[in-house]
């Protein structure tokens, strides 16, 4: 099987449709998806549910699928750094399941283990709660988590090899490999593709089992989310 594609675009032709729930990896603007974000943009898919750690900034990353109102509805940890999300959400045009950033990841990984929910601490006396089942175990109480398994997830690596396997660098590893585990379809960009084989075993992050798709995206941007600098003199 071929999961090799020559562009972004291509790799989500035939994939993509409107009101599927997604998945992006990336945490702030490290390790997202970048080329295929901009595919998705592109595609013109609308109403759609995106989870991802963030929302990415105004104008890059997920900030892009905001700005184009192809988003509905946020699953995410953290917002703040997106003032076209903020507008959307105070105005009732963007809904939003807020959610503790441990408990979104292991609801991906629990999606991608075939395990349907789980029980967690974290969450429990506050909103996070509301609607959802608690239950009690060794006099603790404890909130139930449905996992989440999108229809499909698109991920940063580094390095695939052509079967899939990936190698992911440094902190890009952060949300990528869970989600990546969670999709029904998993679309990965890459720096680097090398042949079967090239790849030592032991450094493989994520088995190619989870990939179905790959595309090359050799240079890619890499926006630095907060620059600070020393003034001179200082």
């Amino acid at each position: 099987m071929n999961k090799l594609f020559p562009s972004a675009e291509a790799a989500l032709s035939g994939v993509i449709k409107d009101g599927q729930l997604l998945a992006v990896g990336g945490f702030g603007l490290c390790g997202i998806p970048e080329a295929l974000i901009d595919a998705l943009v592109a595609s013109g898919a609308k109403n759609l549910t995106a989870i991802s750690n963030n929302a990415g900034v105004d104008g890059f990353g997920l900030g892009k699928l905001l700005h184009t109102r192809q988003i509905k509805k946020m699953i995410a940890s953290y917002v703040g750094e997106n003032k076209e999300f903020e507008r959307q959400y105070l105005a009732g045009e963007l809904e939003l399941d807020f959610t503790p950033q441990g408990t979104l990841a292991e609801k991906l990984r629990a999606g991608g283990a075939g395990i349907p929910a789980f029980f967690t601490k974290t969450g429990v006396g506050t909103i996070v709660a509301d609607g959802k089942e608690i239950r009690e175990f060794d006099g603790v109480k404890y909130v139930m988590e449905r996992s989440l398994v999108p229809d499909v997830s698109l991920v940063k690596a580094y390095i695939a090899d052509k079967s899939g396997n990936l190698v992911f660098r440094k902190t890009a590893r952060n949300f990528n490999p869970n989600v990546a585990m969670a999709g029904k379809i998993t679309i990965v960009e890459v720096e680097k593709i090398v042949e079967i084989g090239a790849l030592d075993p032991d450094q493989v992050h994520l088995p190619g089992i989870y990939v179905h798709r790959i595309v090359l995206n050799a240079t890619p941007e890499k926006r630095i989310e907060q620059r600070t600098i020393t003034k001179a003199g200082a």
